[in-house]
């Protein structure tokens, strides 16, 4: 996992004034959450913010320095302006380094199933699961190559290979993708 660190720092003027003097200096006004909900008011710079954000998933965890304090969080909700193209706030989440974290995450297939060279049709049915872990042990993506997978077979969750950190949620036998047979 690429681990990225965004400085911030903390801030105490809020509301929509100090916001707005904020974005005018290239800041982003922002707020960090930990498990218990409580919130730190902080800033973060707009570049380094948006080089980061625009490169993530929603389950990468990012080490968030706030004035010299280091914790990993997830960039959980961004508040975006279409028209300007800018970030106009920012959501952070911390939790506790020993938290799980029940989260959904998509599923990347790489590869041309066998069946299909054979003929047969792919479908994906699902490409999300659902899973648990602590979030220095989240997986950033998970890819699964389906070129094994013949006619009439299925990629099911069981055959994902993830780390034994994460807990999967959802049913092993959840087909991810199956090839049919060519209808005759």
């Amino acid at each position: 996992m690429s681990k990225q660190t965004l400085e911030a720092k903390l801030r105490t003027a809020t509301g929509k004034t100090a916001a707005k003097n904020l974005r005018k200096v290239g800041r982003i006004p922002a707020v960090v959450y930990n498990s218990k909900g409580e919130a730190t008011s902080i800033e973060v710079g707009e570049v380094e913010f948006n080089k980061i954000w625009r490169t993530i998933t929603p389950t990468t965890s990012i080490t968030l320095k706030v004035d010299g304090k280091e914790s990993l969080a997830l960039i959980k909700d961004v508040e975006y302006n279409i028209r300007n193209d800018k970030v106009l706030h920012a959501d952070f989440f911390a939790p506790d380094a020993d938290e799980k974290l029940v989260m959904k995450i998509k599923i990347h297939y790489t590869g041309t199933p066998a069946g299909v060279l054979k003929g047969g049709f792919k479908k994906e049915r699902n490409n999300e699961i659902k899973i648990k872990a602590a979030i220095a042990d989240l997986p950033e993506t998970i890819s699964a190559d389906i070129s094994g997978i013949n006619v009439s077979e299925a990629l099911r969750v069981k055959d994902l290979k993830l780390d034994s950190k994460v807990e999967v949620l959802t049913s092993a036998e959840l087909p991810l993708v199956t090839v049919s047979p060519a209808r005759g």
